[in-house]
C-alpha cells in the first residue's frame, strides 16, 4: 500500500506527518525548534538544529506509522514562508537563518514603501517590501553584514533547506520563487528586481524554480542512515506553507477565501490573472497561469496563546490538576461573556499589524466590573475583525462567497460561529490533520502519479467539515463593533510611533 510523507516545519514545531494514499493519518512526530533572539527585533533559528530535529520527527513517523519505509513513495517539504536561509560555496549554512518573525529590516522595507521604490516593487513584483521578505532582509545583510553578503552562494527558504537535507539538490518552487524577486506577469525570475533592490550581485544566485510536483532528488544514504527512509525515494520541491494550508483544507481555489488563523493572519484566493493591489501580495500559485493572492499579517491567534500564558497561568496549574484544559475553562467564560453586552475591544498587534509602520497590540474600553471572560472575547473578537480587514480588501479585488477556516480555532464551532459572523460570510470550518502537511503530501503524491494533480484530493471532504452561516443579528451588531475596531486603529496610527520610541528609549 503506497503512503506519502509531507513535512511542515513553522516558527515554533517542525513535524513529519504520513498518510495513507486517502488520506488518513498514519503517524505523526513534532519536535520542538528554538528560535533564537539575540538582540531586538532579531529572531533567527540554526539550521543544522532544524534539521536534526526534522530528521528526528522523521524517523519516529516512520517507526510509528506501522508500514515499511518502503512503502513511502514520495516526500514533499512545506515550511515557514518568507525570512531567508543562506549558503555559502560549499553548500553550509551562513551563519543562522532569519526566519519571518524578524523585523530588522523593518525601516529599509518602510524607506522603500514611502519611496519610488514600493510603487515600483508592487508594480514588477505584485507585491510591497515588508520586514520580512528576503529582498528587505538580504538589503539589510548588505548594508549591515557585508562580508556574510560576500560570501552568499545561495539563497533559499525554509521549506528548501529540508529539501537539500534530504536529498543533496539546491532549487526552490514557483511558490516560494514569488516572494521578491519575479516578474507579477510571467511568473518568472526578474533581473530588474534584483536592480532595483540593489542586490544586484545576487542576480543570477537565485535558487533553480521547478513546479511544487517536480521530483527534485532522491533521499540521501546519509538522510536514509538518519532518518530511517529509504534512499532514493523521490523527493517533490515542495510549496510555501500558505498555499500548502490552503490546499490541504480544500480552500485553494476560484470563488473561496481560505483563512488560516495561526501565529499569522493568512487569507487567500486563487485567481487566473494577476491582479496587484497594495493590500496583498500577489504571488505564484501553484500551476502556471494561477495567482495566489494572500493578505497576511502576523496578527492571528499568537495573541490568544499570549493572553493565556500572562493572564492564565494559575487557572492552567488548577486545569492540570483536574484533569481539564485550559481552553475549555476559558471558553466556557468567553461563552458567557458574549451573553451581555461590553464595551472592551483589543488590538492583537504583539507581533505587527497589517498598518505601516509602528503598532502594538492593546485593550480599550476596560472598567472595573470587566472580567478575565470580557478580556478574552476581546481578545478572539480582534483576531477576527483582524481577518476580517484581509478578507474585505480580498473582496475588493475578487468578490469571493465563501471561506474555509483552519487552523486551532477551527476546532470550536463557538469560534468559526464568531467568523462567520464577523466576516458575514458563510464560513466551512474542516477537521483536516495537519492541512500544511496534507498539502505538501498532495503535492508529493501528484509527482509520484498517485493524483492528478495536487487539487485532487482523494478524501471526502463533506464528511470532515461543517458550515456555519452567519446570525443576521449579531452580523449587523459585529459590523456597528468593527467599525470601532478600525476606528481605533486610526486614533492609534500617530501614537503607535510614539510608543515604539518610548520603548526604543528603554533599551
Amino acid at each position: 500500500m503506497p503512503c506519502i510523507m509531507g513535512i511542515d516545519s513553522g516558527l515554533t514545531v517542525t513535524k513529519a506527518v504520513i498518510f495513507d494514499a486517502d488520506g488518513t493519518v498514519l503517524s505523526i512526530a513534532r519536535r520542538r525548534v528554538p528560535q533564537l533572539i539575540p538582540a531586538p527585533q532579531h529572531v533567527e533559528r540554526d539550521m543544522d538544529g532544524l534539521w536534526a530535529a526534522t530528521a528526528d520527527a522523521i524517523r519516529e513517523a516512520v517507526s510509528a506509522c506501522g508500514r515499511p519505509a518502503s512503502d513511502i513513495v514520495a516526500i514533499a517539504a512545506t515550511a515557514h514562508g518568507d525570512g531567508i536561509y543562506l549558503l555559502d560555496e560549499d553548500r553550509r549554512p551562513l551563519g543562522p537563518a532569519i526566519v519571518s518573525l524578524d523585523t530588522r529590516a523593518g525601516a529599509i522595507a518602510d524607506a522603500w514603501n514611502e519611496g519610488e521604490v514600493g510603487a515600483r516593487s508592487l508594480e514588477l513584483t505584485g507585491q510591497r517590501p515588508h520586514a520580512s521578505a528576503p529582498s528587505a532582509i538580504l538589503r539589510w545583510i548588505r548594508e549591515h553584514q557585508p562580508e556574510r553578503y560576500a560570501l552568499i552562494a545561495h539563497f533559499i527558504a525554509a521549506k528548501d533547506w529540508l529539501r537539500f537535507c534530504l536529498c543533496g539538490s539546491v532549487g526552490t518552487d514557483r511558490t516560494e520563487a514569488s516572494t521578491s524577486f519575479t516578474d507579477v506577469r510571467t511568473q518568472d525570475y526578474a533581473n530588474e528586481a534584483f536592480h532595483l533592490f540593489e542586490l544586484d550581485r545576487l542576480a543570477g544566485r537565485q535558487p533553480p524554480m521547478a513546479a511544487s510536483t517536480d521530483i527534485v532528488g532522491g533521499v540521501t544514504a546519509e538522510t536514509a542512515r538518519l532518518t530511517g527512509l529509504v534512499e532514493g525515494t523521490p523527493v517533490m520541491a515542495g510549496l510555501h506553507d500558505v498555499t500548502a494550508s490552503a490546499l490541504g483544507m480544500g480552500g485553494y481555489g476560484e470563488g473561496v477565501v481560505a483563512v488560516i488563523a495561526g501565529t499569522y493572519s493568512i487569507n487567500e484566493t486563487v485567481s487566473r490573472t494577476p491582479k496587484v493591489d497594495g493590500r496583498w501580495f500577489c504571488r505564484n500559485g501553484i500551476l502556471p497561469g494561477e495567482w495566489n493572492n494572500m493578505s497576511i499579517s502576523p496578527a492571528s491567534t499568537a495573541n490568544y496563546d499570549w493572553f493565556i500564558e500572562q493572564f492564565c497561568g494559575a487557572a492552567a496549574q488548577q486545569a492540570e490538576t483536574s484533569g481539564e484544559s485550559i481552553h475549555t475553562i476559558v471558553g466556557r467564560e468567553f461563552e458567557a461573556a458574549r451573553q451581555r453586552p461590553s464595551s472592551v475591544f483589543f488590538h492583537p498587534y504583539l507581533f505587527g499589524s497589517p498598518f505601516a509602520g509602528a503598532s502594538s497590540a492593546g485593550f480599550y474600553g476596560l472598567n472595573a466590573w470587566h472580567d478575565r471572560g470580557d478580556m478574552v472575547r476581546a481578545v478572539l473578537e480582534g483576531i477576527a475583525f483582524n481577518h476580517r480587514v484581509h478578507v474585505d480588501a480580498l473582496r475588493d479585488g475578487f468578490a469571493p462567497t465563501s471561506a474555509r477556516l483552519t487552523g486551532g480555532v477551527s476546532r470550536n464551532p463557538a469560534m468559526a460561529g464568531l467568523f462567520a459572523d464577523i466576516l458575514g460570510l458563510p464560513v466551512t470550518a474542516t477537521r483536516t490533520e495537519e492541512a500544511a502537511a496534507w498539502g505538501a503530501a498532495l503535492c508529493a503524491g501528484a509527482g509520484a502519479g498517485l493524483f492528478a494533480s495536487p487539487t485532487d484530493d482523494p478524501r471526502d471532504l463533506a464528511s470532515i467539515e461543517t458550515t456555519h452561516q452567519p446570525d443576521p443579528d449579531r452580523q449587523r451588531a459585529y459590523d456597528e463593533k468593527y467599525r470601532v475596531f478600525l476606528d481605533l486603529a486610526e486614533a492609534m496610527k500617530p501614537l503607535w510611533p510614539r510608543l515604539r520610541r518610548l520603548g526604543d528609549a528603554e533599551k
